[in-house]
């Protein structure tokens, strides 16, 4: 062999321990003098990797999404449509032929002059509630399949584990709301108020009451491994969320003890402050009771979420 062929055996040494080593396979015996790799064990390792596994699951999967809007799409087109409470006040009040006094008279009971519009902004936190109830049946399902132990097995912390679902369940509540309004908009919302700066703050307080209740849902199913027992739970607190708020009718009509409920439901102040924003409706509270409360809410589940986490999930 040529004298120029040979490799520098010193010279590849040396920038090859450069190059950051793999760490050994268990039981392998370690080489003297290579440097330790350093596992990443931040509070953040793993919580993109995790967040995207369950977003792609669910956008691969169209079908899933077309299902999950059918219902909100029902609602708005039959039930929004169905009720013509302009038409009622005109029988009642004999309001005929006078459209001042039938507006008027919307104006006082919904705050706005028309139902359907009402009725697309508590659509779009009904989206937010169902979907955010099926957070928690993402955990079951990775405990059962062996997912779930897998992922205690690594470095990942687990409020990561409890972020990653709350964060996945967001992304799907912000896109699908984003759809609802669209369908809205085209059935005949009213798009005389529209904004940049209302339809930031609406997608905010969306993001905000979807982290309270994804943390709500994901910490009810943290010791879970039987679907139905979540399906019950989720049956269980999904149409009283929906019910005791604002989302279809006013508070000011309903019983004395059910307006106490809704004072206390976070979901009313969320739709208070979508109509404010969306539509310009007259608001039962004033926009910055509205985010603070949707603040204190995703705040307090999700720290709730994570403590619990470390206690109750485990292998």
């Amino acid at each position: 062999m040529a004298e120029s062929d040979r490799i520098p055996i010193k010279e590849a040494t040396a920038q090859d321990s450069e190059i950051e080593t793999p760490a050994p396979v268990a039981g392998e015996q370690r080489p003297a003098g290579l440097p330790t790799p350093k596992i990443n064990k931040g509070p953040t390792h793993g919580l993109w990797a995790l967040t995207k596994r369950d977003l792609r699951k669910w956008y691969t999967n169209p079908y899933q999404l077309i299902i999950s809007l059918i219902q909100p799409v029902i609602w708005m087109g039959l039930f929004g449509k169905a009720l013509n409470f302009s038409s009622f006040i005109t029988a009642g009040a004999g309001a005929a032929g006078n459209p001042a006094a039938v507006n008027a008279a919307l104006l006082g009971f919904f705050g706005t002059t028309s139902y359907f519009s009402y009725l697309v902004c508590g659509m779009l936190v009904f989206i937010v509630v169902f979907n955010s109830a099926f957070s928690g049946m993402s955990v079951v399902w990775d405990r059962r399949f062996g997912f779930m132990n897998k992922a205690l097995s690594t470095p990942v912390s687990r409020g990561t584990i409890v972020m990653a679902k709350i964060f996945q369940s967001v992304g799907r509540s912000l896109i699908q709301a984003v759809v609802v309004l669209f369908i809205g908009i085209a059935l005949g919302m009213d798009t005389g108020s529209l904004s940049v700066g209302g339809i930031a703050g609406t997608f905010l307080i969306i993001f905000l009451v979807a982290m309270g209740l994804s943390g709500l849902f994901v910490m009810l199913s943290l010791r879970s491994s039987n679907w139905q027992t979540q399906m019950a739970i989720i049956n269980l607190l999904n149409l009283p969320l929906l019910f005791a708020s604002n989302a279809l009718f006013p508070v000011k009509i309903m019983p004395d003890w059910l307006q106490d409920v809704v004072k206390v439901n976070p979901i009313s102040y969320c739709i208070d402050a979508i109509r404010q924003l969306l539509i310009g409706a007259n608001g039962t509270y004033a926009l910055w009771v509205d985010f603070s409360v949707a603040v204190a809410f995703a705040a307090f589940f999700s720290i709730v979420g994570i403590v619990m986490s470390w206690r109750l999930l485990s292998k």
